[in-house]
């Protein structure tokens, strides 16, 4: 049985999005995380077996590269989309260990708001992955993405100040910081996943 050596370029496209849906679910279970604390150690689990799909995913588009001679973009722009997705699927898991592995008592507020940030960062990534074949009008989902992220430097600065206007325990402090620190990474790596599909829209313009 002969292998064909150039494989549908939509399969790319489909695995994308795949991709960054899947890592929207985990965005959106993180948020459950937070909003449903009692609850953590069930969600907790959903998010590692999201992030074990991801990997997945990541695999299958790997393979079809190595198979694959024509690619619908530069190869070195598909292994920095696909490390991108990874990247925020990979913080948003270490936001909630973390959480369980320090004990965190109960959410802030902040770390609500944050994980909303990031929610709706997916949420443009996983649309502008969908119209990402037609290189055409995704210039918003990029500027909706660099607009959340702003927007999350603000909470992170509010909820570090809050932090040590109290007095609160030392340890408490540390604990928090780690939290907000890996939230904040979370929201960084949106933006950096929006940034290679800038890059790779800009190339085919």
């Amino acid at each position: 049985m002969r292998i064909p050596l150039i494989l549908r370029e939509e399969k790319f496209y489909e695995l994308f999005v795949d991709d960054a849906r899947n890592v929207l679910a985990g965005a959106r279970l993180l948020e459950q995380f937070f909003r449903n604390y009692p609850e953590r150690e069930r969600i907790a689990s959903q998010l590692r077996d999201t992030e074990h799909a991801g990997d997945q995913i990541s695999h299958d588009i790997g393979h079809k590269l190595e198979r694959t001679f024509v690619t619908p973009f530069d190869r070195e722009d598909i292994h920095a989309l696909i490390s991108g997705l990874d990247d925020i699927i990979d913080f948003i898991e270490e936001v909630a260990d973390t959480c369980i592995l320090d004990n965190i008592e109960e959410p802030t507020p902040y770390a609500v708001a944050q994980s909303e940030i990031i929610v709706r960062q997916c949420e443009q990534l996983a649309e502008g992955l969908g119209q990402l074949r037609t290189f055409k009008n995704l210039d918003r989902y990029w500027i909706e993405v660099h607009r959340l992220e702003n927007e999350g430097d603000r909470v992170v600065r509010q909820a570090m100040a809050e932090l040590f206007k109290n007095g609160q325990d030392p340890l408490e402090v540390i604990k928090w910081k780690d939290v907000y620190s890996l939230l904040e990474k979370a929201i960084d790596a949106c933006e950096d996943a929006a940034n290679v599909i800038e890059r790779i829209v800009v190339k085919h313009a």
